[in-house]
């Protein structure tokens, strides 16, 4: 019976074992971006276990759709009786010199009916508000002045983690016996499953990562 003899010089086995290294290297880098699209969606998210009752429930700004979301949220939380008041930024007048706290309150009433739209509170800020942080540091003295000590911040999930970095300094600083939980709502511009097939949402998520990162910094 005859053999064969198979004979492996030193460069087929460097290449043979170069090989191996790449094809690892690629399913591995196949397997994280897999990951990445599927729950890289799901970065900016924060989940906070709301407590069974809090002080207050303070809606923060957003576009006229987000807001709407948010009002009637913490709406709901107000008529379960998760929530003692109510609290809502606004800015302090529209560019038209209207009185925005005026025309919210009528909104409220007419949507909510006059028993709970009474337990609403108003927190101004300055027209031009363009960033969390400055909406931070001008609710927190508001806050502060209702002596609030449990509060539920309402805004929408893809910007829920990066709220919740920045009011946490912001109160850490301010008052640190203030406990906070933070209410993602989900909203319609930014579905996290599938985020990267969307471009109005893989924006989002570029621009929200990028803010979150320089947040947490």
């Amino acid at each position: 019976m005859g053999y064969t003899l198979i004979n492996l010089s030193k460069p087929d086995v460097v290449a043979s074992k170069r090989s191996y290294w790449k094809l690892l290297l690629v399913g591995m880098f196949a397997v994280l971006a897999s990951c990445f699209l599927h729950w890289g969606g799901y970065l900016p998210v924060r989940w906070d276990s709301l407590p069974d009752h809090a002080d207050a429930a303070v809606v923060l700004q957003g576009s006229i759709g987000s807001e709407k979301a948010r009002i009637a949220d913490a709406m709901a939380l107000l008529q379960r009786g998760s929530v003692s008041r109510v609290a809502i930024s606004i800015p302090r007048e529209s560019r038209w010199g209207e009185e925005i706290s005026s025309i919210a309150r009528q909104y409220l009433e007419k949507s909510y009916g006059s028993e709970l739209a009474g337990r609403v509170d108003f927190c101004e800020t300055e027209p031009d508000l363009n960033s969390t942080q400055q909406e931070a540091q001008a609710l927190s003295p508001c806050i502060q002045e209702h002596g609030w000590k449990t509060i539920v911040l309402v805004t929408s999930n893809y910007q829920s983690r990066r709220v919740g970095v920045i009011w946490g300094k912001t109160l850490s600083k301010d008052d640190p016996s203030i406990q906070m939980s933070v209410e993602g709502l989900a909203d319609p511009q930014y579905q996290p499953r599938g985020w990267w097939r969307q471009r109005l949402c893989a924006e989002i998520w570029f621009k929200e990562s990028t803010k979150l990162m320089w947040a947490s910094l």
